[in-house]
């Protein structure tokens, strides 16, 4: 299975997940120059950028790892430039993950939403 393709499905399986919190979603992949964002969405009044990982297999370690600094710096300028593009002023935003864990089971993997992923 291609990355494109894993992406697009842990995506998917992500909003379903984000909605049974309440979460509606804005949009998808959304992207620019040097960044992208795999979910916007809104938490309530709170505006959230999702970053999805699916993992089929340890090898190359936890879901939540693959999200390292320097991935949450290109997230962040991507949101940026969004909350500049919808005039979002200073109302509140964070930035959320959603670990989708296959390597258990691949029939029923293991989904973790942890929010504000930058404290």
């Amino acid at each position: 299975m291609t990355t494109t393709i894993t992406g697009n499905q842990g995506e998917t399986l992500a909003c379903e997940y984000l909605r049974q919190f309440g979460y509606q979603i804005r949009e998808r992949n959304f992207r620019i120059r040097g960044g992208e964002i795999d979910i916007i969405a809104f938490d309530k009044e709170i505006l959230v950028f999702v970053e999805v990982k699916t993992r089929y297999s340890h090898d190359y370690g936890l879901p939540i790892e693959s999200i390292t600094p320097w991935k949450i710096k290109f997230i962040l300028k991507s949101a940026l430039f969004y909350i500049q593009k919808i005039k979002w002023g200073d109302k509140p935003y964070r930035l959320d993950a959603v670990c989708i864990d296959y390597a258990g089971d691949i029939t029923n993997p293991q989904i973790e939403l942890i929010k504000n992923i930058t404290e």
